[in-house]
């Protein structure tokens, strides 16, 4: 595996290669990114992962200065799955000069749910990703379900540039007892990390709720039973930020007709337990 630090670097070990395929991280990697890397592998070619934290996603209240820098392990870890290249720029080889020129995505889609809570995120993470694309020059990039309106947002944005790249998504990788793997979960105390579980048990039991609505009750109120799942949660002393349902296609909520008619639905939810802020998803 190599490791290179510039731009000039990776050019040059991606030299030759016709399909790479890419997986961009913040480091402190878990096995849901070691996961992505083995789906990348599956595409043929060189696989590039980067390991870059990006001030541009963070507000100034959030933990940017915090977020735990674990590099040598993370190429370990990277190196262990078959990773071929690891690209970990420092902020002067990415952002050489303030990063005036930003992406900005479309408020229907960016402003919502995450983007209403952390206000210019997906501006950040566009900025970057597109220019980690235009670095790697992938043909294939493989994001995680876990952030799914990110995911949303990567896609409508390659789509809209005409990025010849194709976006494959990664199944959500889970702790035993439900819990979805992310970064901050290291943030978690011993009795946080045994109670996190609950929300993903909040959003199967939404979907649930909905589901029984959908086949027995002869008039359906959403906004209900969100808010029946959100005073749940919030009972067991997280402070939720939303638990919603929403459509796959656009994360619009649904109407009646659409949720009675099959419409591909998804129930999302953020919440801070603690100190530490989680999200999670599940397909209906």
């Amino acid at each position: 595996m190599r490791i290179v630090h510039t731009i000039a670097e990776l050019r040059q070990a991606l030299a030759g290669a016709t399909r790479s395929a890419f997986v961009p991280t913040m480091g402190n990697l878990h096995e849901g990114h070691l996961s992505l890397v083995k789906q990348a592998k599956e595409h043929g070619g060189p696989v590039v992962a980067s390991i870059f934290v990006n001030r541009l996603q963070f507000a100034p209240h959030e933990d940017f200065d915090t977020y735990p820098r674990t590099f040598e392990r993370d190429c370990d870890l990277l190196r262990g799955v078959g990773c071929n290249v690891v690209f970990a720029p420092d902020e002067a080889e990415l952002y050489p000069e303030p990063q005036v020129y930003k992406v900005q995505p479309p408020a229907a889609l960016a402003d919502i749910l995450e983007g209403h809570f952390r206000p210019g995120f997906f501006t950040g993470v566009c900025t970057v990703v597109l220019k980690l694309f235009h670095c790697v020059q992938p043909k294939v990039a493989v994001f995680g379900k876990k952030d799914y309106q990110q995911l949303m947002v990567i896609r409508r944005m390659v789509q809209q540039f005409a990025l010849p790249i194709e976006v494959v998504a990664g199944e959500t990788a889970r702790a035993d007892d439900g819990l979805a793997l992310s970064s901050r979960n290291g943030y978690l105390s011993d009795a946080e990390r045994a109670e996190a579980m609950h929300l993903s048990m909040a959003l199967k039991d939404l979907a649930n709720s909905l589901q029984h609505a959908v086949r027995n009750g002869p008039s359906l109120d959403l906004p209900a039973l969100e808010q029946q799942a959100t005073s749940a949660l919030a009972a067991r002393g997280w402070q939720p930020d939303y638990l919603t349902v929403r459509r796959r296609a656009d994360l619009l909520a649904p109407t009646d007709d659409q949720m009675r008619g099959g419409e591909p639905l998804v129930a999302l939810g953020a919440a801070r337990l603690g100190k530490t802020r989680l999200i999670d998803n599940l397909e209906i």
